[in-house]
């Protein structure tokens, strides 16, 4: 109903029927108000008929729904255009080309803008228009689509083109990212090596490889990839970005920290490289100075909600009253982008938390999580589905037909639970021993695990870890020892063993004996309570979709209790449970009792871990640099009045695992 009344308004429009247009537009509105095609051509018949506020309002409402909407910010360039903001109309012409490079208009306005203040630019400008204009019409076709977000219809229409021009490289890019977009790394990193041997000159391709190889946790392979970039362009500043963020996935904090300070003082206004240097200080411990790159990061862009959000994330920091009316407006304000939105709900929620105004703070906690939520889109069906299994297929049967399989490096040590369960501190004590090193949440365990599932098709059913029981005993062995291997570059100090503290390993424990027999792995439990409000109220970087709705929290902790209990079944004595609460009570004799069962040496530096200097990248940094404390154990009381749904899908769990419910 609403494509016709679109399609009928752009006809009317081609016939220069503007009130008749004008109708159908509206029609189309009331029937659909967040429809993008109808905001778009109501904006553009409310500029043509001079209604300019009619016309931005309408634009603010869709670039709230579409903020990488190329088209969005370029008919917001033509109001202001047209209402005689210059200065303002540029920038929206510049933020339109960013977002979508086909826009020869907005290169031709912004030509225009710098032919006398700045030829260099307007040459740089026309030159892009000649560069769309040379490109063939199939594939500025695609392009058009990829921009527009119709990735289904890009999809199409590039590969179409490839059929014909094989080796194209900006289409070769394009079906790779795609293909990133979808989730098909593998697809991805096989294209752009392709388009890499073919066009070795083409940069954007080669970038974009170094990318999807970071996303397929190849780190090592993605810095060298990254270097070579540098040294092809030293004076370009994404490239130096992109070896910067590898140096400091793989723990080189300091070497990247040198990169952002040097990226900084090159360009003090770039919010970016302001938050990324934060977060590298964060990390280290130097909170000054992280707080300062974060307040510069939202001073150059003031509706930087993530700006906002690192500094509460640093859970010591308290904002100030102007940070709390900026992020207040700004969160109210109609055209913010959703992840600006999202990130400053999640930041007002801790700032109104910290003040003591709960119901206010589980207003904007609720507001960011719902964001969240609708973005993500969680299934808690296929978490139970993926539990089902793991419970089905790995049982006694399997692990005494694989018995002496494996790597038998006792290397590793496994710390798994659920977020916000208290990891990083018995990580932190950990790393404390002089034999142990704290490395951060490596992905290496899921990944053999998605490879072990492979590529599917649409509807087709999970291999793994149906599969584990056809799997050789030397192929397993092989497992554990690229597993070991893979690991290394996160591997600085030279001690014997290290921490992967991935919270969700806990689904591939398994997985985890099969190939690693010697392997400790330790469960970090927490409250249900304490632990499942603790997680509503973290905004994740990624990885915990499960996260931002309390129903689906508390189901997902019935779920890991659930797996849990069967590996303790299966697998006794093979994990070790560690409660919250009982290391704040008995920090002795629980340091004590996590040492031993890793078969290390009682080492008073363990007890004294706030005092050891390491790099921290969870949430909980700067909780872990002090001294034991009851700190945050209780929050959840203060808001427990909303906490209906957690406690209502927590019910009925055994008395042990209850606590305050």
């Amino acid at each position: 109903m609403v494509a016709e009344l679109v399609e009928q308004a752009k006809q009317a429009l081609a016939g220069r029927d503007l009130p008749g247009a004008m109708s159908l537009a509206e029609r189309a509105l009331i029937t659909s108000p967040d429809d993008g095609e109808a905001l778009y051509l109501g904006a553009v018949l409310h500029r043509l008929k001079g209604d300019l506020d009619r016309s931005l309002g309408l634009l603010d409402h869709l670039i709230h729904l579409q903020p990488e909407l190329g088209r969005a910010y370029q008919e917001r360039g033509h109001c202001l255009r047209q209402a005689g903001e210059r200065e303002a109309a540029v920038a929206a012409y510049e933020r339109a080309v960013a977002c979508n490079p086909l826009l020869t208009a907005c290169w031709q306005m912004i030509a225009a803008n710098y032919r006398e203040v700045d030829p260099a630019r307007s040459a740089e400008a026309l030159a892009r228009v000649r560069e769309v204009e040379a490109m063939p019409a199939e594939l500025r076709a695609a392009l058009a689509a990829y921009y527009d977000q119709d990735h289904a219809l890009a999809e199409q229409r590039v590969r179409a083109y490839l059929l014909a021009a094989p080796d194209d490289p900006i289409a070769m890019r394009l079906l790779a990212e795609l293909g990133t977009r979808l989730g098909e790394y593998e697809d991805a990193e096989v294209i752009l090596r392709h388009c890499k041997e073919f066009h070795p000159d083409y940069l954007p391709a080669r970038f974009d490889y170094a990318e999807v190889l970071s996303k397929r946790f190849r780190f090592e392979q993605a810095l060298e990839e990254a270097e070579k970039l540098v040294a092809t362009e030293p004076a370009n500043p994404q490239f130096a970005m992109q070896r910067a963020n590898l140096l400091l996935q793989i723990g080189e904090t300091r070497q990247a920290l040198a990169e952002y300070d040097r990226l900084h003082d090159l360009d003090k206004a770039n919010p970016t490289v302001s938050l990324t240097r934060g977060h590298a200080l964060k990390t280290l411990g130097t909170l000054d100075e992280a707080i300062a790159a974060y307040r510069s990061a939202y001073s150059s862009r003031p509706d930087f909600g993530d700006a906002y959000w690192s500094l509460a994330n640093l859970k010591t920091y308290r904002f100030t009253d102007a940070e709390m009316a900026a992020m207040i407006a700004g969160e109210a304000g109609g055209s913010i982008a959703t992840d600006d939105r999202i990130h400053l709900c999640f930041a007002l929620g801790k700032a109104f938390e910290d003040a003591g105004d709960y119901a206010r703070s589980f207003e904007y906690y609720q507001r960011g999580n719902h964001l969240k939520q609708e973005v993500l889109g969680y299934r808690p069906a296929a978490v139970a589905a993926e539990v089902d299994r793991q419970i089905e297929h790995c049982g006694p049967g399997l692990f005494s037909a694989k018995a002496g399989s494996g790597c038998a490096s006792d290397d590793p040590i496994f710390i798994v639970g659920l977020p916000r369960a208290g990891s990083t501190l018995i990580e932190q004590i950990l790393a404390s021993h002089s034999r142990v090193e704290g490395t951060t949440e490596l992905p290496d365990i899921m990944a053999i695990a998605s490879r072990l599932n492979g590529r599917q098709a649409s509807g087709e059913d999970d291999r793994y870890p149906m599969n584990l029981v056809d799997i050789g005993k030397d192929d397993l062995t092989r497992m554990g020892e690229g597993y070991v291997e893979s690991t290394r570059v996160h591997r600085r100090e030279g001690t014997p063993r290290f921490i992967d503290k991935m919270p969700n390993n806990f689904r591939h424990i398994g997985l985890i004996h099969l190939i690693l027999p010697n392997a400790r792995i330790i469960d970090a439990r927490r409250d249900p309570l304490a632990c499942g409000f603790s997680v509503f109220k973290q905004l994740f970087a990624q990885g915990q979709d499960f996260s931002y709705d309390l129903a689906h929290i508390g189901g997902y902790y019935r779920d890991y209790l659930r797996l849990m209990d069967h590996w303790d079944r299966v697998l006794p004595g093979r994990v070790l449970k560690v409660q919250h609460e009982d290391v704040l009570d008995d920090l002795n004799g629980q340091v004590r009792r996590i040492l031993d069962f890793c078969g290390l040496p009682f080492e008073q530096g363990c007890i004294e871990f706030h005092r050891t200097e390491r790099a921290v990248r969870t949430p909980s940094s700067e909780q872990v640099r002090r001294p034991i404390n009851r700190d945050g154990t209780e929050v959840w009381k203060n808001y427990d009045p909303w906490l209906g749904p957690l406690k209502q899908a927590l019910a009925g769990m055994p008395d042990e695992a209850q606590f305050s419910l």
